[in-house]
């Protein structure tokens, strides 16, 4: 097992509009910025806007790269308000809400619920979905942003399964909460996840079942970008992850649940944002035909002419 120096980051997949949007949440969210824009030209998907930026501290990237993938509620964003912490939690609860309803549509209305004074999902103008909620100041901190995933048609039933699976690979991890459907909630099977969270990483994470009749599951619009520093990091986490080899393409991968994973060379990104036009051409047409990353291979190109 490896322990990784960077942050999992959470990587959203775009037609167009990777720039635009990564400037609008960093305008919604508090103490955010675009960090590195760059283009990365002659892909498949032709000219390609790779963004990235912080959100509350939390890394997020972005791409421009076609019409291929859309998001959907399968993976959301948590974000937690807590009076504890903030003593204008609910207000600026609302606030973010009125910002992100523009254009956007609510897939569970701002109300008050059993488990919150103040909760909401909404889909923004872009198709991401978030879920804003007033926590609970008694309990156990959470981080701002925690990433949730939901477990649906073939995979619904294996959220407890798969959040064992993630502890068991990364470093740093903990169990959090576990709340189980109780009986007499049908078509939800007693038992099985109605809400729990995890660390792994030192990041935490959300994960639940639904056997709702979802007309959607997992894609690639989101994945989660895994930086490693050596080439053994990169060869761990490809074993331990990948399940279906059509899948894995450009570091890409996807893992037995249908969740998309990124392991990345994180000096691919140094190199990305200080290289010269010629030297982030020459990495990107080396990436390309690759499935896992060969760090050294990437490097000799950098450092040619």
């Amino acid at each position: 097992m490896v322990t990784l120096k960077h942050k999992i980051t959470p990587h959203l997949w775009f037609d167009k509009e990777a720039k635009e949007a990564a400037e609008f949440y960093a305008s919604v969210f508090p103490n955010s910025k675009v960090t590195n824009f760059i283009t990365l030209r002659n892909t498949p998907s032709g000219d390609a806007d790779l963004v990235s930026f912080e959100l509350s501290e939390q890394p997020f990237m972005a791409i421009s790269a076609g019409p291929l993938f859309k998001f959907n509620p399968s993976i959301s964003f948590i974000l937690n308000f807590d009076p504890s912490r903030d003593k204008n939690a609910r207000k600026n609860l609302d606030a973010m809400w009125e910002k992100m309803s523009q254009g956007g549509t609510a897939l569970m209305p701002l109300d008050k619920y059993p488990f919150s004074e103040r909760y909401g999902w909404i889909q923004d103008k872009y198709g991401l979905t978030w879920q804003l909620i007033l926590s609970n100041p008694d309990g156990e901190e959470r981080p701002f942003i925690v990433p949730s995933l939901l477990f649906v048609k073939a995979v619904c039933g294996k959220a407890e399964e798969a959040s064992n699976f993630y502890l068991s690979i990364f470093q740093d991890t903990k169990r959090g909460n576990i709340i189980r459907y109780p009986k007499g909630m049908e078509p939800e099977k007693e038992g099985t996840i109605m809400f729990s969270d995890f660390m792994i990483n030192s990041q935490w994470v959300a994960a639940m079942d639904s056997a709702r009749d979802h007309k959607f599951t997992f894609n690639e619009a989101i994945s989660f970008l895994i930086p490693c520093d050596t080439q053994e990091e990169i060869d761990y986490f490809w074993g331990k992850l990948s399940a279906d080899p059509k899948a894995e393409q450009c570091g890409w991968l996807k893992d037995k649940y249908g969740l998309s994973w990124q392991v990345w060379p994180a000096a691919m990104g140094e190199m990305m944002q200080n290289g010269t036009r010629g030297q982030i051409d020459r990495i990107t047409q080396a990436f390309l035909p690759m499935k896992k990353y060969d760090i050294a291979k990437l490097k000799q190109v950098y450092e040619q002419g």
